[in-house]
């Protein structure tokens, strides 16, 4: 099946706070109608920084959906008309007062197809320095940690590093790193 079997014959939009939900009603090649529902909202960028001594840049913050305090990668939404790189070289200062001249597209990717529209844009920042204190929002709390590749590595094995995007990154830079 491709995406010409596909017609949309009716969408209704309900906007949530940050997410916008659609419900499509689909009519299929079969002549059959299915509702395809999934979630809306602003692309994002995920941030892999790495100090001159080969030092990986993690930052620790609560995510109340899972109620657990997690370890990811600086990350954050890109704002309306900002490139995807501006929103990483900011999401990274704010986050953790790091800088970096030194940037890398790892491209992109959808973390939930089948449920969002979400796409995250990856960086690799190399050389990154401390350059400043964070300036976090109101409602952030973020714990810096610089961990060196090793015990990154460890972290990665042992499952305690769930982030997606950050996983993707991590993924990307490993892939790039060996061709």
């Amino acid at each position: 099946m491709s995406e010409q079997d596909w017609k949309i014959s009716h969408t209704s939009i309900t906007q949530v706070d940050r997410f916008k939900i659609t419900i499509d009603e689909v009519l299929l090649a079969n002549k059959e109608t299915q509702n395809f529902s999934y979630i809306e909202f602003n692309e994002g960028v995920c941030v892999l920084a790495i100090t001159s001594d080969q030092k990986i840049v993690t930052i620790k913050q609560y995510r109340h959906p899972l109620q657990t305090t997690e370890i990811e990668f600086p990350a954050g939404m890109i704002d309306e008309k900002e490139e995807p790189i501006t929103a990483a070289q900011r999401e990274l200062l704010e986050e953790t007062g790091y800088h970096s001249e030194n940037w890398h597209s790892l491209d992109y990717f959808y973390p939930s197809p089948g449920s969002t529209t979400e796409k995250i844009y990856l960086f690799l920042a190399e050389n990154a320095q401390k350059i400043s204190n964070q300036e976090l929002d109101e409602l952030e709390d973020i714990k810096i940690e610089v961990v060196d590749l090793k015990n990154f590595c460890k972290i990665v094995e042992k499952g305690d590093f769930r982030h997606g995007a950050g996983l993707a990154c991590w993924a990307r830079y490993l892939s790039m790193s060996n061709n």
